[in-house]
């Protein structure tokens, strides 16, 4: 009898904390109060998207009462709009923004609630819907239809604050991740980050954000998280588990973030209860953080202007004199910036160079692709022909002045020995284009422009390469194929610093990922070099503009390294 009397008795405990889990209940700021102006909600439709083409959506748009046009409104958008903007559901966010708007512990806010894509239904079809593609994808695709189409459109009736302090965003499950990728590729758009159970796990790629955060730079956003033991896992992954992970990346690298850990699943329960709390701590006044946790990037450091209005800058070299050098291939021209930091035509008619680089006894080499030459260059500008027949497009100088350079579009790389014999000593790499040595002159890695490796060789005595091995493997940026390696740099713990789309990708000697180091603006990063008295500066050439970044790094190059 007291056997059977033990079995309901334990299973009895073993409910108690099943029944207590996911049991969250709405505090007093989700409920309305007396008193509490109200704002006004209208509905409207979306049927006209350029960035997702053929879909359709509803929408809504939250006023406050206390909204003033000649006043811009803060912005906080959600996806899956319409569960957020519901007084019936979890999180009834016109209820809290009218509470916390009116006790002055969040600013006046526009909110705006979107709801995924989707395609309508033909005859004898469902519609489809495009929440996964636009939620789930990392990719700049669903910030580019906030900026570009959802915002502006409510700016025409609204004023709307358009810096990032001013801006949210948020959502639930993929709608989450979705919040964290906007703000993720647009740091300068959206600075607040709201996720409730987001979906940080292999649905299309979100499982990496975690070793992403830890080898980027620091971005200037501030991200709240909510999750619960009871989450999802499932051939995707683990919800819980991936909530964690990437929270403890951003710990890492000193964000301004909060992980709200609770025992609910996935739903809007917990999230609900505790959004008043989130989003007061969301839009307080304090400064973001700006360390940086970086061995290669200084604290309070950013990136200089050098010079701008060009038409395309490649090829930075440093003389090791205090000069700076740049080619501006769309003017057919080459710059030099003095240590003062003036500007001048060093060559007015460079034949199309691309590729520059200082030889260890002073001369600028250069690939006058419009000729089809290898060129040096004197201290007036003018060029002597060390090879041609060749249109190449990046170069690198050895100590004993042989040079090796890259044919982008016939996929060789050629070598050029200091007696002027020129040969191919290698193929098949896709659109090689820039190319590095190591301090010591044995490792030439070449960069693959329309792949994702950095390829590596050992240096005979004689020029000829050997032990090819794809030995760096580059981040691709999200719904892209090719990495858009270009122009490189080395430093002297054998670091490499690779030009690509997803930034300067940096790697160990090791041939490991180790930092990516965020381009100084939104266009094609093309080149990357070392200069300045200690070598401690890193230069860059980004479409029409170049620009400087003091580092912890020191540049190594021929004429930075001692002569043995």
């Amino acid at each position: 009898m007291l056997r059977l009397l033990l079995v309901p008795l334990a299973l009895l405990f073993l409910a108690t904390p099943l029944l207590a889990a996911d049991d969250y209940q709405l505090g007093p700021d989700s409920q309305r109060k007396e008193g509490v102006p109200r704002g006004t909600v209208t509905k409207h439709r979306w049927e006209t998207s350029n960035v997702f083409p053929g879909t359709v959506r509803d929408y809504w748009v939250y006023v406050p009462a206390q909204y003033k046009a000649d006043q811009p409104a803060a912005v906080m958008v959600f996806q899956d709009g319409g569960s957020y903007v519901s007084e019936e559901r979890d999180f009834r966010v016109p209820v809290v923004f009218d509470n916390l708007i009116h006790d002055e512990t969040m600013p006046v806010t526009i909110g705006v609630f979107i709801n995924p894509g989707e395609y309508p239904a033909g005859e004898g079809r469902r519609p489809r819907s495009n929440r996964s593609f636009e939620y789930d994808s990392l990719s700049d695709l669903y910030v580019r239809f906030l900026l570009e189409e959802i915002l502006p459109e409510v700016g025409k009736q609204y004023n709307l604050r358009t810096d990032a302090a001013g801006r949210a965003i948020g959502g639930i499950s993929s709608g989450g991740i979705c919040a964290f990728t906007a703000a993720w590729e647009r740091p300068d758009a959206f600075g607040k980050v709201l996720s409730h159970v987001g979906s940080f796990t292999n649905i299309r790629g979100g499982h990496n954000y975690a070793a992403l955060v830890r080898k980027s730079e620091t971005k200037p956003i501030r991200v709240y998280l909510q999750d619960g033991s009871g989450d999802l896992d499932n051939n995707h992954g683990n919800w819980p588990l991936a909530n964690q992970e990437l929270a403890a990346a951003l710990k890492f690298k000193g964000y301004d973030h909060q992980l709200v850990f609770g025992d609910g699943g996935h739903n809007g329960k917990h999230g609900g209860a505790v959004l008043p709390e989130a989003l007061r701590w969301l839009w307080r006044e304090d400064a973001l953080p700006t360390t940086k946790n970086s061995d290669i990037l200084l604290e309070g450091e950013s990136w200089k202007l050098v010079g701008e209005g060009y038409r395309f800058t490649e090829g930075p070299a440093w003389d090791g004199q205090g000069n700076f050098y740049f080619a501006d291939v769309g003017a057919n021209r080459i710059h030099k910036v003095d240590a003062s930091g003036n500007i001048s035509v060093f060559v007015e008619k460079s034949e199309g160079v691309g590729g520059l680089m200082f030889g260890a006894d002073g001369r600028l080499f250069g690939c006058q692709g419009g000729l089809k030459r290898i060129v040096t260059f004197d201290g007036e500008g003018n060029p002597t022909t060390l090879s041609e027949g060749v249109a190449g497009n990046d170069v690198v100088v050895t100590r004993d002045g042989g040079v090796y350079f890259t044919d982008f579009d016939n996929g060789k790389v050629w070598y050029v020995s200091p007696k002027g014999e020129q040969r191919v000593v290698d193929e098949g790499i896709a659109r090689p284009n820039g190319l590095i040595l190591w301090p010591d002159g044995k490792t030439l890695v070449v960069a693959e422009f329309a792949g994702r490796h950095l390829w590596s060789f050992q240096v005979g005595d004689d020029g000829t390469l050997s032990a090819k091995q794809p030995f760096y493997t580059m981040n691709l940026t999200p719904g892209r194929t090719e990495s858009g390696a270009d122009g490189m740099a080395v430093d002297t713990l054998n670091r490499v610093y690779v030009a690509t789309h997803a930034g300067i990708q940096v790697f160990d000697d090791q041939g490991r990922l180790w930092e990516v180091i965020a381009k100084p603006q939104n266009a094609f990063l093309s080149n990357v070099e070392f200069g300045g008295p200690n070598w401690d500066i890193l230069y860059v050439t980004c479409s029409d503009k170049v620009y400087s970044l003091k580092t912890k790094a020191r540049g190594a190059t021929l004429l930075s390294i001692p002569q043995k």
